[in-house]
């Protein structure tokens, strides 16, 4: 079948849900190592909290690419029930996850919430190859990295705004402030409108063969054999991206699990009080425990708002390639790999600031290399590979992102970053490193129409 040219704005819907995505991302990757610590978490053991998050993915994308290529309804689509499904769960999670009464029910909720994100967010880079000529990949995935970077700019600054609106950041001993759980319940909102706003303005193509579509949605207990299949006859391109995913996103992971440890203590001079350290039976240290976690909240409000400026540098980063793409090609190794390297900078840099407004700087470049990250290779992978199998590989794709994050959870970040000291700022040293890394394997990738 031969796809039809998108405008702007027809791209613009079909991409919008991204919005909510991201908002659910960001809340997810700014505050939930804030809510563990208010929960009383260790800083060597946020990262295996976080582990939920990478092995949802492992699990839920390769399963929902399979059924979502395998679906078709004349009055949904094959994306959009799985938009669906997703948005309500992920709204939800968000609603409850900040009034967690304990450590382990936080980490349970985020089990919840990264599963039901991967549910809606998998099939999305499936559309984008799904509606879009090949001509228009770059710029699709573009347009969804523009406005990915708005809703993690938007959902980063919550709190801060929030509690500039009188909303308190000071709470008992294990409570989540209220300026978090109002961001959190606006990201549920968000989430869920957006979702809906793609899934009333877009239309889907159906299979351009449906007697081999119904063909192949006949065959029984083929699952584990297709998956197998496709990752055995992977394409020389896709392992190749697959070295530089690894990289990338082990960097972005080491951000989002320990970037608020790091910063609240390297930078802001203001890290999260250990209850084990205060008298609480007695008044004056109470009170000095409380006036050092409220320093603590409202520097990890700040923290969470220069983590927004990523998502600004990004937009501009998308804005500037919308721009381009739109009339002309670009070299997707070259942009990812510059781009990656300087995101590696920004994570370095980190730990030569001397005061907090140069994390600006810091996370401008790291912008960057996330507008990069969330658009070049996918566009390099959909010229790769066939466009029937599109969302099983996009979900195999992904395994490239979370098998770098469970192994960073599970002991790699304490491990390499102690390497370094016992500094929580070496952490964002190793991301910086690893992401310089992942820049440079761009020179790995050869295929010509991957590359332009």
């Amino acid at each position: 079948m031969e796809k039809r040219k998108l405008g702007f704005w027809e791209i613009w819907n079909m991409s919008f849900g991204f919005l909510g995505i991201q908002f659910g991302f960001a809340l997810q990757g700014g505050f939930m190592s804030r809510i563990f610590q208010t929960l009383g978490a260790e800083k060597d053991d946020i990262p295996i909290l976080w582990i939920a998050a990478p092995l949802t993915g492992l699990l839920v994308q390769p399963i929902i690419g399979y059924l979502s290529d395998r679906t078709w309804s004349v009055k949904w689509g094959r994306r959009k029930p799985y938009f669906l499904i997703g948005a309500i769960l992920s709204s939800l999670a968000l609603l409850f996850v900040p009034h967690s009464p304990a450590l382990w029910v936080a980490a349970g909720f985020l089990w919840i919430l990264d599963a039901s994100i991967n549910i809606s967010m998998e099939p999305f880079r499936a559309l984008v190859a799904d509606k879009l000529p090949e001509s228009q990949r770059s710029y699709g995935f573009v347009v969804q990295t523009l406005i990915i970077g708005i809703g993690t700019w938007v959902a980063s600054n919550l709190p801060w705004v929030i509690s500039k609106f009188g909303f308190s950041d000071e709470a008992p001993m294990g409570v989540v402030p209220m300026s978090v759980k109002i961001a959190f319940a606006i990201g549920a909102a968000v989430f869920l409108g957006s979702i809906l706003y793609t899934i009333f303005t877009t239309d889907e193509y159906p299979p351009e063969d449906m007697e081999a579509f119904q063909e192949e949605k006949r065959q029984k207990n083929q699952f584990l054999k297709n998956i197998l299949e496709n990752i055995g006859g992977m394409p020389s391109t896709m392992k190749k991206l697959g070295v530089i995913q690894f990289f990338s996103w082990f960097a972005f992971f080491t951000m989002w699990s320990m970037a608020n440890p790091a910063l609240t203590e390297h930078v802001f001079n203001t890290p999260a009080p250990v209850e084990s350290a205060y008298d609480l039976t007695n008044a004056i240290q109470a009170e000095a425990f409380n006036i050092a976690n409220t320093a603590f909240q409202k520097s990890s409000n700040l923290v969470g708002s220069y983590m927004g400026i990523y998502g600004l540098s990004s937009m501009a980063f998308a804005l500037i390639l919308t721009l381009y793409t739109s009339r002309r090609r670009i070299n997707r190794k070259f942009t990812h790999m510059i781009s990656l390297i300087l995101g590696g900078i920004g994570f370095i840099s980190m730990y030569f600031i001397p005061s907090p407004q140069y994390l600006a700087l810091s996370f401008t470049l790291i912008g960057f290399s996330w507008g990069s990250i969330l658009s070049m290779p996918y566009a390099m992978l959909s010229s790769a590979v066939d466009p029937k199998k599109m969302g099983v590989i996009m979900g195999i794709f992904n395994m490239f992102i979370v098998i770098p994050q469970i192994i960073a959870s599970i002991g790699g970040i304490n491990y390499i970053s102690g390497l370094f000291g016992e500094e929580t700022i070496n952490t964002m040293i190793v991301a910086g490193i690893s992401l310089i890394i992942a820049g440079f394997s761009n020179l790995l990738i050869t295929n010509e129409r991957a590359i332009s």
